[in-house]
């Protein structure tokens, strides 16, 4: 098992790679898209409009697994274990400006409702 204070995964959280977020479906079905996310020393933190199937997955069972690959190495990645420990809403979409200015993008905030999803990480796994 990988440390949060490796260095390997610290270049990893803190690098602009997209990261795989899975969450748990109503039948148990496993649900995985890529997000934009922002590692804040404490949470792996993500946008989300309230409107989508995995707002609704995490509201019922906050248990998640995130994967994010090195931008220079594919061959190394961790995989980050925790439960989405609070939603914090985010009625002007500021954190999402936020995401789409580190990664470069021209989108901002258009208007749907947003919450920040803070993921508290139990368990990194992975090749890193």
């Amino acid at each position: 098992m990988a440390d949060l204070n490796s260095p390997k995964v610290q270049k990893i959280l803190n690098s602009k790679a997209f990261a795989h977020l899975a969450t748990i479906g109503a039948k148990g079905e496993p649900n995985s898209s890529v997000m934009w996310f922002l590692w804040d020393e404490e949470y792996i933190k993500f946008t989300h409009t309230t409107e989508r199937q995995k707002y609704q997955n995490l509201k019922r069972d906050p248990r998640v697994a995130i994967t994010i690959t090195d931008p220079d190495d594919p061959y190394t990645y961790a995989e980050f274990r925790g439960v989405v420990d609070k939603i914090e809403e985010d009625p002007t979409g500021a954190f999402y400006n936020t995401l789409a200015e580190k990664y470069g993008s021209s989108s901002r905030y258009r208007g749907d409702p947003r919450v920040v999803l803070c993921v508290k990480v139990d368990r990194i796994l992975g090749y890193v």
